[in-house]
């Protein structure tokens, strides 16, 4: 019998390791490999609360070395370098650490199906002086450089003071009001209290944040029902956001920001969220993308290559019959879509026909946190194709169940039940936010 290529995932995002991790339990780490830069996987969902200091990424990183061992596949460290569709082989560059040392030399890997989940990065949308000036929350990196700038920001004793002599409030301008914009608003919000608490003023009276979320669209949360984006404001507002709606920003300087009508927004700290494009090189591959980099894929996931799937936020996947419908870069999008796929890929790996039905994407709804304490979202589908809205307490619990389902999918429900349990014991010794 012919020996069997490997499947290959590149990208250790929600979609690529739940299918690595699930065909890994089922072929072992002969059949499947991941290939991701990071060495520790976390749910990209969480980074604004590792930004707003609300979450340890040193607790919530999981090693992809320790996911492999225990699902059952083969982790491979590296970029993504070359791709050479007629041979089967992928080339990686060489892993070098923070001293710029060599620890793994570049390598060729042979795949019989190759799956692409590299996930997106932020769209600066070409405004001069965004990328210079504005964080983007993309990585654990970008993520804990806001929170050290945050905690520096909030302590250092020199103030900008107005005419009065008082301290002025720390200006932080978020731009984009899609989930992470309004979901870091509301956390950043929550964490100045503890912050003022923990005594971040010692160096000088107490700076409190004021923060302004600017959206390009005649409202926030546009993609989601209005009802939904209506009471986020509220909570918003309440809390003392500054939201303006139907605002593009043109230009990003340091310490302030300019729309296209002429107006100012004074902005210490600038965070950028207001859209994606997925990574650069899969234009370098010889496929199909679109004006965002997406690879074009068919309603199997498939790109013209046969021997090539593309899931998740590099994707784009058509939605439904319409021209021109493309599913959302949405975590659930990519979770359905790895589920998919293992009963795909298991029949290729086994040596089947594949004859299989196309992709269906059942949208369940969205969840937005806005706060500890507080969700808004829709949920549909849920009783003969009505739509239920829901916020408050329950909102956020079923908003948290997500992340807990993610961590079902690679941890098992065992291991994620002791994690919860253990995260709600550590907040008994930790302070509510990272000082450190």
């Amino acid at each position: 019998m012919n020996k069997v290529a490997p499947v290959v995932v590149v990208g250790g995002g929600a979609g690529g390791l739940e299918l690595a991790a699930k065909l890994g339990r089922r072929f072992g780490p002969e059949k499947v490999y991941l290939i991701d830069k990071m060495d520790e996987h976390i749910w990209k969902p969480s980074l604004h609360e590792v930004a707003a200091g609300t979450l340890d990424i040193h607790r919530e990183g999981l090693s992809y070395f320790m996911l492999a061992r225990d699902n059952g596949f083969t982790f491979v460290p590296g970029r993504l370098h070359a791709l050479d569709r007629e041979h089967k082989t992928l080339s990686l560059e060489a892993v070098c650490n923070a001293e710029g040392e060599e620890v793994l030399p570049a390598r060729t890997l042979e795949y019989g199906v190759l799956v692409l989940a590299v996930g997106s990065k932020s769209n600066f949308f070409n405004t001069p002086g965004a990328e210079e000036h504005a964080i983007a929350l993309d990585s654990t990196h970008q993520a804990e450089r806001f929170r050290m700038r945050l905690l520096y920001e909030l302590t250092r004793s020199s103030r900008v003071k107005s005419a009065e002599g008082d301290v002025g409030p720390l200006e932080i301008a978020i731009v984009g009001g899609g989930a992470t914009g309004v979901e870091l608003a509301a956390e950043l919000m929550e964490a100045d209290a503890s912050l003022q608490a923990y005594g971040t003023n010692t160096l000088d009276q107490a700076r409190s944040l004021h923060i302004t979320l600017i959206e390009g669209a005649d409202r926030i949360l546009a993609a989601l029902p209005s009802k939904v984006s209506l009471r986020a404001t509220q909570l918003l507002q309440k809390r003392g956001v500054t939201v303006h709606a139907g605002v593009r920003v043109s230009e990003v300087s340091k310490g302030v920001l300019k729309d296209t009508n002429g107006a100012q927004y004074p902005a210490d700290l600038c965070v950028w969220a207001a859209g994606i494009k997925a990574p650069a090189f899969l234009t370098e591959l010889g496929l199909e993308v679109n004006r965002i980099n997406q690879l074009v894929v068919n309603d199997h996931l498939q790109t013209a290559d046969p021997h090539i799937y593309a899931l998740g936020d590099c994707a784009q996947a058509p939605w439904g019959g319409e021209q021109g419908q493309y599913l959302p870069a949405r975590a659930q999008v990519a979770h359905q879509q790895a589920n998919y796929l293992v009963n795909v890929l298991a029949k290729k790996l086994k040596g089947l026909p594949t004859h299989i039905e196309a992709f269906e994407y059942k949208d369940y709804g969205s969840l937005v946190s806005v706060g500890h304490s507080k969700g808004v979202g829709s949920l549909m589908g849920v009783l003969q194709g009505r739509s239920w809205f829901v916020e408050g307490l329950v909102a956020r619990t079923m908003y948290m169940s997500l992340h807990l389902m993610h961590h079902m999918a690679i941890l098992g429900v065992l291991r994620t039940a002791s994690m919860a349990l253990g995260r709600l014991l550590l907040k008994r010794s930790a302070p509510r936010v990272k000082l450190h």
